[in-house]
């Protein structure tokens, strides 16, 4: 693509668009419990790759969650960080029998007030 006067002010805009998404999206994928650092320091030949590309794979499904599920957004909104409401799923699951991820969502949402869910027998 050839630079020139005509051009120049929408590629800097879309250069710096560019930018912010990836700085973002990597802000995210580091500090908001998806422990990408940490994913790619396992394994020798492929198993950092895979562990890496089940981290976006997750992190895809929770953007897919976050702009489409209205329990995952109602769950977000009582916790207000991601990290602290991977922290909370992850307790319900050793706790509990899971059987829906509504179950989970709702849960969370009202306080564990009357949640779906049923404890584990340890018997």
């Amino acid at each position: 693509m050839e630079i020139n006067l005509e051009n120049i002010e929408d590629l800097v805009k879309a250069g710096r668009a560019r930018w912010k998404i990836e700085n973002e999206t990597f802000n995210t994928l580091k500090n908001q419990g998806y422990q990408f650092e940490h994913n790619f320091g396992h394994g020798y030949k492929n198993l950092c790759h895979v562990f890496g590309n089940l981290m976006l794979l997750a992190f895809l499904i929770d953007q897919i969650q976050q702009h489409g599920c209205p329990f995952f957004q109602a769950a977000l909104k009582k916790i207000k960080y991601r990290k602290y409401l991977w922290e909370r799923i992850r307790i319900l699951f050793y706790s509990f029998c899971i059987n829906s991820w509504k179950d989970i969502f709702l849960a969370i949402a009202k306080d564990y007030i009357r949640p779906n869910l049923a404890l584990y027998n340890t018997s």
